[in-house]
């Protein structure tokens, strides 16, 4: 349900700026990450009924997710790649930004979220692991998002070329 509304407030945040905007792909590049990130910082950030804990050495952490079973080990591996995928793939739309840069900004937005997470005391595990698997989440999205127009799939067709043609019949 998060997730749908966070989508149709994106949706909707890029038709409003994409009208006041000639550059369509950079307005697009902001909008898809912070509205493909905030969901995951959203459900992150969720106070849990456990007590909170401390997980500081990454192989522990790791062999503690994947000692739960195929199953849990999917879903927190999968949903730590995730968490900044939306800004590893889409922010360097917007910015001109590296791949150093993206890996910098995402391992400290993610150390901010799991600082977050022990000091609001929201019941859950701020882990080294989790801040490792954000990163590298956000550098294999933007390795795809770099590899993406190189094979044919642009997003001019869904945002339109700067100062080009109307956007989803918007004119």
């Amino acid at each position: 349900m998060v997730l749908a509304a966070f989508s149709a407030l994106g949706v909707l945040w890029y038709l409003i700026a994409a009208r006041r905007s000639p550059d369509r792909r950079r307005t697009f590049g902001l909008v898809a990450s912070v509205s493909g990130t905030l969901p995951w910082i959203w459900m992150i950030l969720t106070p849990s009924s456990a007590d909170r804990r401390i997980q500081l050495d990454p192989v522990a952490g790791l062999g503690g997710v994947l000692s739960g079973g195929f199953g849990t080990a999917t879903v927190q591996i999968v949903g730590n790649l995730l968490v900044f995928a939306a800004f590893g793939a889409f922010a360097p739309l917007r910015w001109r930004l590296r791949l150093w840069q993206v890996l910098l900004l995402a391992a400290l937005g993610s150390a901010t979220v799991e600082v977050l997470q022990y000091v609001l005391d929201l019941g859950r595990v701020s882990a080294t692991d989790d801040i490792l698997i954000n990163t590298l989440g956000a550098g294999l999205a933007y390795g795809a998002g770099r590899l993406a127009p190189s094979r044919g799939l642009d997003v001019e067709p869904l945002v339109g070329r700067e100062g080009g043609e109307p956007v989803l019949g918007q004119g």
